[in-house]
This record gives C-alpha cells, structure tokens and sequence, in this order.
C-alpha cells in the first residue's frame, strides 16, 4: 500500500483523561486507503528536535471527511510539542504505514488495555456488525473507553475492582472463549497480550496481535524495532504491527 507524506490540519484537540488526549487531522489520502492496525508518523515541528518522527496508531480514519483520529498519551518532547498546538495548526504526517490487522470470522472478540485500546476502536467501527470488546486497566479512570465503544458489547476489568470485574482481563476471557468467537484481536501491554495469547491457545482459534516497539524510522530501515520470529527477524513496523500471534517468538 503506498504511503504518503502530508501536511495535515488539526481539526481538533481533546482531553479524554488525565495525560490523554484526542487529535483529529484533515488527511484526505491517508483517510482513504488506512486500514486498522496501521500507523502513521508524526513530525510536530519543522525545528532540529525532536528529531525523529514519532509513531501513533490510527484510531480512527474517515473517507468521507478524509480525517484521522490518533489517541496518545503525553509522555515525550513530541507529544508535549502536539498537545499545544490548537486548531488549524499543521503537523507532518507520513502514512499509512504497516501491515494491519485481517478481518476474519463472524463474532470476533477484542481484547485490550491501556493505549492498546486504539487500535482496536478502528477496528471494532470496521466490522459489519457489533463486536464484543474486553477491555482492562488499573482503575476506573483508565477505563474512558467506554464513552469511545458505545454500540459495542463492552466487558470491563479493573485491577482494583473500581469498575467491572475485580482482576485483570484474564478474569473473564475464559469464560468468553467458551461463548463461540470465532476470532481474537490483541493490543495492549506485552504481559497482558502474552498472558491472552496462552489462554487463547488452549482454544486453537485463531489470534492477531499488535505489538508496540520503539521505532527510529517506521520504515524498516533502521531495524530499531526488530523482533524474533520463527525462524526469522520480523520488523515490527513493515512485516507488522499486526502478527498471527503464532508468528512472533520474542516480544
């Protein structure tokens, strides 16, 4: 798929939760041809630093109004820089970038926690129908997911019982695998995903995740964000984001 370099206009900045916030840019080529699980790279300044673009998945992507929608949490100089900047302001925007995830199966089940619960909001809008989503985090406020998921079967967990079961997600993924999905989608942290990926596996069914990784250049080039896989070294930014979960030996 052909990726493009834009300069995108912020259309809007929203604060979702403490350090999280909600840009949504005007790009017309990258909105049309973005599938879920795919990514872009931002650069927020035309200054020396921050050097390197920085990666954000799509949230969400709209051919109709040719936006995007990327969901980050305020952590480096780059989003510090982005989280400043209003309406109408411009970003540099590289993309889309990355092998997404396959849409297969009748009654899929998501499963996700922290900022890997982006991804899968693109990808929950993707499908036909409705899908079930399992979400966890440490808290309730970790938890403003919901008010993004509306429409869809929500499964909340907390690890301090503030909301939806008391537990991580593994507190109620058994129980759901046993309710006739037909194919799971991961993203989150690596504990989390592998954790999900061997109870999964009892199942046999089958299985995509997501993996996060620092990346230099999101091209492949740099090798920055290589991973082990069989028999191989995967890029996670060009042979990935998006893997069988079968594929992928080292996380």
């Amino acid at each position: 798929m052909k990726k493009v370099i834009v300069t995108a206009e912020i259309l809007s900045q929203e604060q979702l939760a403490p350090e999280v916030h909600k840009v949504e840019l005007l790009a017309p080529a990258i909105a049309a041809v973005a599938q879920p699980g795919q990514f872009v790279t931002v650069a927020v300044t035309e200054q020396a630093a921050p050097l390197l673009r920085r990666p954000f998945g799509i949230a969400d992507a709209n051919k109709e109004t040719g936006t995007i929608t990327l969901i980050y949490r305020v952590l480096g100089p780059a989003t510090h820089l982005l989280v400043q900047l209003l309406p109408h302001a411009t970003v540099s925007v590289m993309g889309p970038l990355g092998h997404g995830f396959n849409l297969v199966g009748k009654k899929p089940l998501l499963v996700g926690g922290g900022m890997g619960l982006a991804p899968l909001h693109f990808l929950a809008k993707s499908f036909a129908s409705p899908v079930a989503v399992l979400m966890g985090g440490k808290t309730q406020t970790e938890l403003f997911w919901q008010s993004l998921f509306v429409g869809q079967t929500q499964y909340l967990t907390t690890d301090d019982g503030t909301l939806g079961t008391h537990g991580t997600v593994l507190a109620l993924l058994p129980k759901l695998l046993a309710e006739g999905y037909d194919s799971i989608y991961v993203c989150g942290p690596i504990p989390m995903m592998k954790a999900v990926v061997a109870e999964v596996n009892k199942t046999k069914l089958p299985c995509q995740v997501s993996l996060e990784k620092y990346m230099g250049c999101g091209l492949g080039a740099c090798l920055s964000c290589s991973c082990q896989g069989i028999g191989k070294r995967l890029k996670v930014c060009t042979d990935g984001p998006v893997f069988e979960s079968g594929e992928v030996v080292e996380w």
